[in-house]
């Protein structure tokens, strides 16, 4: 793991190669996105049972606030924009809270529903997390279930677990796929409390998360079932941030969550120093 950079040089960073600043995710993929979380669309919800209140508008105005979009309605076609301060200031707030993981030698859980971009990012997490101390859940390894696909299809999907410990799903073709889907996490959490009260009611402290490190409805299952969690959304997954203005997530980090794998790298590294899980720590 390389150095961790300065604020300044990650800044430079995630605003070249447009994890932040201007991205590339259309804008009018996000108001459609912003109008279905609004109406309930439970695969917009990302697991979190959010208030019935949000409508379109407050959801565009809480985007601003929380990711920095345009904040200009009339703005419904072409690019958007990630405001970089805004996620450095929440990369350092996760670190602060990996860090805590750390020191207290915590259990955590960590799942991503973008495999292929940001596994290497939560695998580095989770190997520091563990060399700390900290215990690594991989319940409901192996669980399986169905998804529709289109025209009428469906696939299995697999829980693996890439190492040390990073939860995703995998298909019959043996490849991990994308997913929004909560199910997966839920049931991660309803097998640990299955084995914790088979056990003895008094053991369920040393099986239940104290931290969850995620995404998508990985996060947002976490974050409904009361655990602190911390994790990644893009400025088309407004669920996250607004389960963070609701209290339900305790940090959620605006980057488009889609560029390549290793562009990631200096995040990774300014998290773990910020931890103080860094080569220099």
């Amino acid at each position: 793991m390389n150095p961790a950079p300065t604020r300044d040089e990650l800044r430079a960073h995630l605003v070249r190669t447009m994890i932040a600043g201007d991205v590339a995710t259309p804008r009018q993929n996000n108001l459609l996105h912003y109008r279905r979380m609004a109406a309930g669309h439970p695969y917009y919800q990302f697991g979190l049972e959010l208030k019935p209140s949000w409508t379109e508008q407050t959801v565009l105005e809480m985007m601003v606030e929380r990711c920095g979009v345009d904040a200009d309605p009339r703005h419904v076609y072409g690019d958007d924009t990630i405001d970089p301060e805004i996620t450095l200031d929440t990369l350092e707030a996760m670190g602060d809270r990996v860090g805590l993981a750390a020191r207290r030698r915590e259990s955590v859980v960590l799942a991503t529903g973008h495999p292929s971009t940001l596994a290497p990012l939560y695998q580095a997490v989770a190997r520091a997390l563990a060399e700390a101390g900290c215990r690594l859940l991989t319940p409901a390894a192996g669980w399986t279930y169905e998804i529709e696909t289109g025209y009428g299809g469906s696939d299995l999907r697999r829980i693996v677990y890439a190492e040390p410990g990073v939860a995703m799903l995998e298909g019959d073709d043996q490849r991990t796929h994308h997913t929004h889907d909560s199910r997966p996490m839920e049931t991660m959490l309803r097998e640990l409390a299955t084995t914790a009260s088979a056990d003895s009611p008094e053991a369920k402290p040393d099986f239940w998360p104290d931290l969850a490190i995620a995404d998508h409805g990985w996060a947002g299952a976490a974050g409904q079932a009361g655990i602190d969690t911390v994790g990644f959304a893009d400025c088309n997954d407004p669920a996250l941030f607004a389960g963070a203005a609701e209290g339900k997530i305790d940090v959620a980090v605006p980057l488009d969550d889609g560029v390549a794998p290793q562009h990631y790298a200096p995040l990774t590294a300014y998290i773990l120093g910020r931890a103080g899980l860094g080569p220099s720590a």
